[in-house]
């Protein structure tokens, strides 16, 4: 009898509100994977037979530049701040290449477009970090200043830009066995260097005590506007490494190519379990939030409702997920 109430009562505590919100909060991965599968289900639901290797090439292909640019969002995100230039600089890291390339050749190209990268990444750190200018409009106002000079790049130039490399392209585009993009060779050793980097090194920990408590941080002997220096700097190399990635995916150079992925990867870190207000988070949850608006996305298409209104269902299921998050973890 007695094991039977004790089984009772095991079961009891995880249908109360307590119970769940420990689980997100502290595990959440596992409803952020239960989530992921329901969605994979509904997709095979609504479209019996899609979900292949072929669909799941093409998830993959889609989801690892856009989880590179979340990247950006988790790191900037720990210390309470917020990246709006990433999409200026990854579509022009991708414009740059396609415009030297003819000249210069893939490796001067490439060069460029990071040089350019670091010199965005390290003004907006030193505005954040040095001057006090609030991440947002800091982040905000260097998109504008990255996308008027790609412009008068662009009308400077007196040669048609050559297009996407072959190389990028083989890189953003093709797939080993239909399944396994080529792009995770990249992929791969940045996702495994920032999970290891945040939890793992004083680097890391230093991003996480910033954003719970940068008072406490500072008088503990941290310099924080060198360690935010750096992280812009880190997330602008990241941006430019995803444009590459997007260019070579769409096999499309422009100025604005990747300006509509800024706030899905805002949206991805949020669902993966980073707070916007610093100081708790992970890239491991950000991986999988990108598979989930992925998914999301395959399956509204599948729906073959318009544009417009993919578009709003997509925006609502958004904001509902990231609701629901913070409510049940009683973050705001």
């Amino acid at each position: 009898m007695s094991g039977v109430a004790g089984t009772s009562t095991a079961r009891g505590r995880w249908l109360t509100s307590g119970a769940w919100s420990g689980l997100f909060r502290d595990r959440p991965m596992i409803p952020l994977l239960a989530l992921l599968a329901l969605l994979v289900g509904a997709s095979e639901i609504v479209r019996p037979g899609i979900v292949d290797t072929e669909w799941t090439g093409v998830i993959l292909r889609t989801s690892v530049p856009l989880a590179i640019l979340a990247a950006c969002q988790t790191l900037t995100m720990l210390t309470g701040g917020i990246d709006l230039s990433v999409g200026a600089v990854a579509s022009m890291s991708g414009f740059v290449v396609a415009s030297v390339v003819g000249s210069a050749g893939l490796p001067a190209a490439i060069a460029v477009a990071l040089i350019a990268a670091v010199v965005a990444g390290l003004i907006t750190g030193i505005g954040v970090g040095v001057f006090r200018v609030h991440p947002l409009i800091m982040t905000l106002g260097m998109s504008l200043v990255v996308l008027g000079l790609a412009n008068v790049w662009q009308l400077q130039t007196v040669q048609t830009n050559a297009g996407v490399p072959t190389q990028v392209r083989w890189l953003g585009s093709e797939a080993f066995a239909q399944i396994f993009p080529v792009s995770l060779l990249v992929f791969v050793p940045l996702a495994i260097a920032i999970l290891v980097g945040l939890r793992r090194t004083g680097y890391g920990r230093m991003l996480y005590a910033i954003g719970d408590n940068p008072v406490a941080a500072r008088l503990s002997g941290a310099r924080s506007w060198q360690i935010l220096v750096v992280l812009y700097v880190t997330s602008a190399l990241l941006a430019a490494i995803a444009g590459l990635l997007y260019s070579g995916y769409t096999n499309v150079a422009s100025v604005s190519l990747v300006d509509t992925d800024v706030l899905p990867s805002v949206a991805a870190a949020v669902i993966g379990g980073t707070s916007i207000m610093g100081g708790r988070g992970g890239f491991g949850g950000t991986i999988v939030g990108v598979l989930i608006l992925t998914v999301i996305t395959s399956l509204l298409s599948s729906l073959g409702y318009p544009e417009a209104v993919r578009q709003v269902l997509f925006g609502a299921i958004i904001v509902a997920v990231a609701a629901a998050y913070t409510r049940v973890t009683s973050q705001s």
